[in-house]
């Protein structure tokens, strides 16, 4: 089963050419909190790990230290802005899930990316989707990281699993969407990246 669920997701996913051409998913959905005047986004990426388990594929998720700026105490996946000497949005996300987290470019095979997403801070990411080696080694650096873990994917695949809320922001009421696994609350830019990808999944091949 977690073979053909990965052959499907490959089939879906984009190449990194018409990921970097794509217009971004959610830009219809921020419009009316988005800047008018702002034009440029900084580019990120990050690395959405699948992990093949007993009972199905895994998604690797992190969550993110209390003292920083930005999303702090929130689930993420490894991930950051992408610098001037990396190759590609690939490079960056494998990079930066080296620094947070440990994972070793060995045990990552790419598949494919999905359409970029923006954030309301001002990122535009690129999503890279990849298999990790189940017997992948890995630990928080304490510093932008403080734990790591694993939901099954099927949590996400399956739309009666969210749950809608509303926050205040820029004066307007902005709807969101999380889920719930054991005590980690999954929502924000992580959830909007997994709803993208059951979507992706849905298409026609």
């Amino acid at each position: 089963m977690a073979q053909e669920l990965l052959a499907r997701l490959e089939r879906s996913l984009l190449s990194q050419e018409q990921a970097l051409s794509s217009t971004e998913h959610n830009r219809l959905e921020l419009a009316e909190f988005l800047d008018a005047t702002q034009q440029r986004f900084t580019p990120a990426s990050v690395l959405i790990g699948l992990v093949p388990r007993a009972d199905g594929l895994h998604v690797l998720l992190t969550k993110r230290t209390e003292h920083l700026r930005h999303h702090a105490g929130q689930i993420s996946f490894p991930g950051g802005r992408i610098e001037a000497d990396d190759a590609d949005p690939a490079h960056a996300a494998l990079r930066e899930a080296q620094e947070e987290i440990g994972l070793g470019a060995e045990a990552v095979s790419l598949l494919g990316y999905l359409q970029p997403m923006l954030t309301i801070t001002g990122y535009r990411v690129y999503p890279v989707v990849a298999l990790i080696d189940a017997s992948y080694i890995a630990e928080a650096d304490g510093v932008e990281v403080e734990a790591l873990f694993e939901a099954p994917l099927a949590l996400f695949l399956d739309p009666a699993n969210e749950h809608g809320f509303e926050l205040q922001f820029q004066g307007k009421a902005r709807r969101l969407v999380e889920f719930r696994w054991q005590e980690f609350r999954i929502w924000g830019a992580t959830a909007t990246m997994l709803i993208n990808l059951r979507e992706r999944m849905r298409l026609p091949a």
